[in-house]
């Protein structure tokens, strides 16, 4: 009897050992299998454990949540107003899988960003969710109580009640870029005070460059590269910019405080031309599925300086979910087609790296919103 009880609190031990394995081990293994990203993400976020980035695009009427006559868009984007005959591509919003987006609601986002500064930093793709994000939230603020101002390489749109700025600055690089002796351009990747300066005192940053970091040496903006004392005429581009991130990592660490303000960076807007296949002239729908899902060695080296910094980040990943809408780009309509021109569009160049307004990058700040 008593060997008999000995093997049953022996066995018992054994089921409550399993158990305890195997909630620690389906942890371990859920771990394991996300992805890259999300490990970056449940690190620097406390927001909940849904990944906005995992979901589809679902054909909305009710969107868009603007039009193109809005005042604040640069012509280059006002697909609509340049001749584009389609304008579905405006109406596709995105769903997560693991949650809900909310549509974009301009008064709770300028009530949370009462008193507030927010700056988007970065290229041309940036200045195009900067004026999505003007446009989202411009109507709701009366004529007279809403301005534009310039700073140098900044603009800020004011909305005067809600004593709230939404700044866009100008700096692809983040680094500086100056001119050196006989005019040469120089790319100083361990430099950044000049650019860095203007963010002091802002209490959410919002970041992006790629683009410019891989621009064949055709399209290339500087002549050389420089760190320290040391001129160098080529180098790796991802290199250069792991280089460059890096320098604008410790100066976030370095300068910022966590308490104080809050620090995004969005990742690079996929491009859909000629040089990987596509082309997005005449493109209506977005892509159903991708063969051979492909990671951008751009957003590989920035998860690698996100995770070795201090402050906490959150990177927000467009790359993919943007990469299905290869229908949503200017292509030829980046400017006015005359009546010839609209005959035979297919012969012009096209723009498949900027997006039409409205469209993607409304849901990329629908996102921007929720996180924050």
């Amino acid at each position: 009897m008593a060997e008999c009880r000995t093997k049953t609190h022996f066995l018992l031990f054994l089921f409550c050992v399993f158990l305890l394995f195997f909630k620690g081990k389906s942890s371990w293994v859920i771990n394991e299998e996300d992805n890259e990203h999300d490990m970056v993400q449940t690190r620097r976020d406390s927001t909940g454990s849904c990944d906005l980035s995992d979901g589809k695009w679902v054909f909305d009427q009710t969107y868009p949540l603007y039009d193109s006559n809005c005042p604040y868009l640069s012509s280059a984007v006002t697909c609509q107003r340049n001749g584009r005959p389609d304008s579905d591509y405006e109406r596709w919003r995105w769903k997560p899988n693991g949650c809900s987006l909310p549509r974009f609601d301009a008064l709770k986002f300028l009530g949370k960003m009462r008193k507030k500064r927010i700056m988007l930093v970065g290229d041309s793709i940036m200045r195009n969710q900067w004026e999505s994000l003007v446009c989202l939230v411009q109507g709701v603020v009366p004529t007279g109580h809403k301005k534009v101002t310039y700073n140098g390489p900044s603009m800020a749109f004011h909305a005067l009640d809600f004593e709230t700025s939404i700044e866009f600055f100008w700096a692809p690089l983040l680094v500086e870029l100056k001119k050196g002796p006989e005019n040469k351009r120089i790319l100083h990747l361990d430099l950044i005070e000049e650019n860095a300066r203007y963010w002091r005192g802002v209490d959410v940053l919002v970041f992006d460059s790629a683009h410019w970091w891989i621009h064949s040496e055709k399209w290339s903006s500087w002549d050389y590269y420089m760190e320290g004392q040391s001129l160098y005429k080529t180098m790796n581009p991802m290199l250069a910019y792991q280089k460059g991130l890096t320098t604008w990592a410790k100066w976030i660490d370095l300068n910022l405080d966590p308490r104080q303000t809050r620090v995004i960076f969005r990742s690079m807007s996929p491009k859909h031309n000629r040089e990987n296949g596509w082309k997005c002239y005449n493109q209506k729908t977005p892509l159903a599925f991708f063969n051979r899902p492909n990671v951008p060695q751009q957003l590989l080296v920035l998860k690698g300086v996100l995770r070795r910094m201090r402050f906490p980040v959150y990177l927000h990943d467009i790359t993919a979910m943007s990469a299905f809408r290869r229908d949503a780009h200017p292509s030829v309509y980046r400017r006015v087609l005359d009546q010839d021109k609209r005959q035979h569009p297919g012969s012009l160049s096209s723009d498949c790296s900027h997006w039409c307004l409205p469209g993607v990058p409304d849901i990329w700040n629908e996102m921007l919103s929720a996180l924050l």
